[in-house]
């Protein structure tokens, strides 16, 4: 009997050996874990704990994961949503404050582009009621959100010049004072949504959807609006 408790012993000690080398080569495959162990808690606590501690130095393999808990997950999709927005928002804020590095890294890109790519690809179903997300005053220039959902989010004098927008759903979406030069709208959904005082100009709008958008003093400088829906839309002292 004394041989058995031994040999357990022995045997739980190479197992957790295992889980500590694990952890510290691959700190995922320990988290991976813990969620196959039904601690979706810890994997989330440790990776938002990263990202907080990290920020924009983090590696995609994190994002990666925190989609994945969103998915299987979706009690924690809002609280994964708040951290990643916060992130952003003081990470690549606009116009850039000194304490922000005014040269971007490549990295950083990637980063907020799949930041960015889980919050527009989020159920919507599980977003609480009467709550935005909140992107004002970010740098989002050049991102890629082609068919993203974004529908209701305060993108307040934010930054999206050059961004692709392609088919993205805009639907009542904050864009007061935006800067959305360049950026591709082609079909997008901007019913309703808020553009006073926004940059269009060489925008792409072909075929968007802007009914009862509030374009007002919005700049549309060498805008492509060619079979846009602008039915109801508010374009007082607009310029084009």
């Amino acid at each position: 009997m004394y041989q058995s408790i031994k040999t357990e012993i022995i045997n739980n000690i190479i197992f957790l050996s295992d889980k500590m080398l694990a952890a510290k080569n691959n700190l995922s495959s320990w988290i991976k874990y813990c969620y196959l162990r039904n601690l979706p808690n810890l994997y989330c606590n440790i990776l938002i704990g990263r990202l907080e501690a990290q920020k924009l130095n983090t590696n995609l393999a994190d994002i990666e994961d925190l989609a994945f808990i969103a998915k299987t997950h979706p009690k924690y999709q809002w609280r994964i949503i708040n951290m990643l927005t916060n992130v952003i928002r003081n990470n690549s804020p606009y116009p850039l404050s000194e304490e922000v590095n005014s040269n971007p890294t490549a990295n950083n890109k990637v980063i907020i582009q799949a930041m960015m790519t889980l919050i527009a690809n989020r159920d919507t179903n599980q977003d609480p009621e009467d709550v935005q997300i909140d992107l004002s005053h970010t740098d989002l220039s050049g991102i890629n959100l082609q068919g993203a959902n974004l529908k209701q989010t305060n993108l307040y004098h934010s930054n999206l010049s050059g961004a692709n927008l392609h088919h993205a759903n805009l639907e009542g979406v904050i864009l007061t004072a935006a800067n959305l030069n360049g950026a591709n709208l082609n079909l997008a959904n901007l019913s309703e949504a808020i553009l006073s005082a926004s940059n269009l100009d060489h925008a792409n709008l072909v075929g968007a959807n802007l009914q009862r958008a509030n374009l007002y003093l919005a700049s549309l400088h060498s805008a492509i609006l060619d079979d846009s829906n602008l039915d109801r839309a508010n374009l007082r002292e607009s310029s084009r």
